[in-house]
């Protein structure tokens, strides 16, 4: 009988190369031979192990606030792929340019939730695709006035955390 690959162990292995270890040649030894990597909101990424290595040596695993910290609200595994729903929290003190490219630190605190869709192919990370809500990052940094938009900053985060989910408040403006 063949042993199913471990893919929460796996995609954890890549998660701490990224973001306790900031070691891009690590994160790749986790990833297939021909991965690729979709930062949806921003189009960051790369496609093959040269330009993804490239990308987390110089934009990704190397460019996180020291504060960066996760809350997992949800894992969902498959056949070949593996889901999280997280939280992340973290101070925008340094540029980030996965997110961010291009934005200078404005100091301000941030809660984002994010969804990582990641394939796996024979045991490793064969494509993550990430997504968050832009306009929800942007008003937490003070870049995106919602008074006028039908969008919401931190309090997406807060109630995911809470358990509050649907409050209804952009429907109150009708």
């Amino acid at each position: 009988m063949t042993k199913t690959p471990d893919f929460a162990a796996a995609f954890d292995e890549h998660l701490r190369d990224e973001f306790e270890l900031h070691d891009a040649a690590a994160t790749m030894t986790t990833m297939s031979d021909n991965p690729h990597l979709y930062h949806l909101p921003t189009m960051a990424g790369g496609n093959g192990r040269d330009e993804i290595f490239r990308f987390y040596r110089d934009h990704f695993v190397t460019k996180w606030p020291k504060d960066t910290s996760t809350t997992h609200i949800s894992r969902t595994i498959g056949e070949d792929q593996l889901v999280d729903e997280l939280v992340m929290h973290f101070t925008h003190d340094t540029p980030i340019d996965a997110l961010l490219p291009g934005i200078a630190p404005t100091g301000k605190p941030v809660a984002l939730p994010v969804v990582v869709v990641v394939k796996f192919q024979n045991g490793k990370v064969a494509h993550e695709h990430i997504y968050w809500d832009q306009a929800c990052l942007l008003v937490q940094i003070g870049l995106l006035d919602r008074s006028d938009l039908p969008v919401t900053g931190a309090e997406q985060a807060q109630n995911l955390l809470d358990g509050r989910y649907a409050t209804n408040e952009l429907l109150e403006r009708l």
